[in-house]
């Protein structure tokens, strides 16, 4: 056979159909990983830009549905006082911030013109007395007389009239003694309940009027925290319900012996909430009238529940937590608060909480996906 013999054109062929499909082969396997290497950074971009999310998991307790509410806090008994009569300021008997009883003088008149009043009073009625027994002498005599022959029957009469004159005189002094001696008395000012003096004259001399207010009186033993529950809510309140009652701004301040005194049939016209009062005992001066205070109104019986972070509660729209399912996807749930706490609530939900979001951002949306930290 001779070597230097040329090859068929069938064998050209094949051989060039051999190395043009391996060319392709490696054209294509070329395409592939590069397909493969410029897709992974794309999806490792879309990884980092979905937000991360921390959770907190949620605790099961057992507590009563309760409503928070705020108010102000007046007292029991407050009254502004003044003398039913004008004149001088005389004395001032008690100073602000004195605890007084009931009956206690708290400030006087200058009483100078008031005696002289009741001394003319009684010298009026000591008059008429002495004119009425000396015309009744008189009608006695007559009568007698008459009986006899020794006066008319016109005189008689007449005797008797101006005894019944005299008496009535005598009547009318004694009526502006009474009054003489009844503006007298007024002119003590005395405290009308038991209290403290919030407020006083500092000085005396002025002249006051009859009904201006010099003195304020306020009974703080009892404090009443008024303030308004939601019309839904006013069929489950009882009057004599104990309730937990703490004072805003004040820590440690609070007591577990408030009542519900006055739950209102009518509502508020211009809030559409039920007005509520509440008696808090305050015989140890704890409370502060006239300041807010908070109150925990318990609503029904214990029940299963779940305690959370607030900082997890979102209230826009409603109160609802956020959860993560596992393919990642968000989730709202929407919850019923029944405490809020220092730092955490309970809440009722359905179905039962594993883990929420904690600090969720207003921009978390129903189905959105987010990573885990």
């Amino acid at each position: 056979m001779n070597p230097y013999r040329k090859p068929s054109a069938p064998r050209l062929l094949a051989v060039a159909g051999v190395v043009a499909t391996a060319v392709l082969s490696l054209s294509a396997c070329g395409k592939a990983d590069a397909s493969s290497k410029s897709a992974s950074p794309a999806e490792s971009k879309t990884a980092a830009a979905l937000p991360s999310v921390k959770l907190v998991p949620a605790r099961a307790v057992r507590a009563a549905p309760r409503e928070e509410v705020t108010g102000t806090l007046f007292p029991a008994q407050a009254l502004q006082v003044g003398f039913e009569v004008g004149g001088r300021l005389a004395v001032v008997k008690v100073g602000k911030g004195a605890a007084v009883k009931k009956g206690d003088v708290l400030g006087q008149l200058d009483v100078e013109i008031s005696d002289a009043q009741v001394a003319q009073a009684e010298a009026a009625v000591a008059a008429a007395e002495a004119g009425a027994t000396m015309a009744a002498d008189v009608a006695a005599r007559n009568a007698t007389l008459q009986k006899e022959g020794g006066v008319s029957d016109l005189q008689n009469r007449s005797s008797s009239a101006t005894a019944a004159q005299a008496q009535a005189q005598l009547l009318a002094a004694k009526a502006q003694l009474a009054q003489a001696r009844a503006a007298r008395r007024r002119h003590d000012l005395k405290a009308p309940f038991a209290g403290t003096l919030i407020d006083a004259p500092e000085q005396t001399g002025a002249t006051v009027g009859p009904g201006t207010p010099l003195f304020t009186l306020e009974h703080l033993d009892t404090l009443l925290l008024k303030t308004t529950v939601a019309e839904s809510l006013r069929g489950r309140l009882k009057p004599g319900t104990k309730v937990r009652v703490e004072a805003i701004g004040s820590a440690g301040v609070f007591t577990q012996d408030a009542v519900v005194r006055t739950v209102l049939p009518s509502a508020d016209p211009a809030t559409r909430r039920v007005p509520v009062e509440l008696a808090v005992p305050n015989a140890d001066g704890r409370f502060v009238a006239h300041t807010l205070a908070r109150a925990v109104l318990p609503l029904g019986e214990d029940q299963d529940a779940q305690v959370v972070p607030g900082t997890a509660l979102s209230s826009s729209n409603g109160d609802h937590v956020w959860v993560v399912s596992t393919a990642g996807e968000v989730s709202r749930v929407d919850v019923r608060v029944l405490e809020r706490r220092e730092r955490e609530v309970v809440v009722l939900a359905s179905p039962a909480l594993e883990s929420v979001i904690d600090y969720p951002t207003p921009s978390l949306a129903q189905g959105s996906r987010v990573t885990v930290k």
